[in-house]
């Protein structure tokens, strides 16, 4: 064989390797990507997304954050179960909600009815509050809290967004659920029912 032609060849190869090295790497990202970034009770989150009409993304984004996807988590102020749900929240949705269903603060465990009440309370306070940033304070801060902030000229230059998130802690969880949520819409698409397609 020729040299130019074992050169030419040696090349082709190197290339063909290259494709499917960077193949293999972006393959093997998205899969370590999706291990970390779950969609676990999908049936559930995309019946409740739809009828809210919530990106399930943003959901998603939600329950990673507040309990890791673990229905059995409770925080040390008490919120309960995947979307990490206070009691007296609850109530107040179950509330809004007009329900004849009686439901106890045990029953936060259970995934079905947590994520219903957690979708509905995200759709409550994304009407309140378009931005998602200011809705998303609320649920950590508290829609009194929030209103608060809103009133403050240092904290919200015209009374509907919030510009400088005064609490450490609702900061953080802000900034990581939003973080999650790009992570999210970037390995999952949804379709109209909010179910996945890739």
């Amino acid at each position: 064989m020729k040299p130019f032609k074992k050169v030419l060849i040696s090349c082709l190869l190197i290339v063909v390797l290259l494709f499917l090295g960077k193949f293999a790497l972006e393959r093997g990202r998205e899969y370590f990507m999706k291990k970390a970034y779950p969609i676990e009770y999908s049936n559930i989150v995309a019946k409740e997304s739809y009828a809210n009409h919530l990106d399930p993304a943003f959901v998603y984004s939600v329950i990673k954050v507040e309990s890791n996807f673990d229905p059995q988590a409770k925080s040390h102020a008490g919120a309960i179960g995947l979307m990490q749900m206070m009691p007296d929240t609850f109530d107040w949705v179950h509330l809004k909600m007009d329900s004849d269903i009686g439901y106890e603060e045990k029953d936060l465990y259970k995934p079905e009815i947590n994520i219903k009440y957690g979708c509905k309370l995200l759709a409550l306070l994304l009407e309140k509050y378009p931005q998602k940033s200011t809705a998303l304070c609320a649920y950590n801060a508290g829609i009194g809290t929030v209103n608060s902030w809103l009133s403050d000229p240092k904290i919200s230059k015209d009374g509907k967004v919030i510009t400088n998130i005064p609490y450490k802690e609702t900061k953080n969880y802000v900034k990581i659920v939003l973080d999650n949520y790009d992570i999210y819409r970037e390995l999952y698409q949804f379709n109209s029912k909010g179910e996945n397609i890739k």
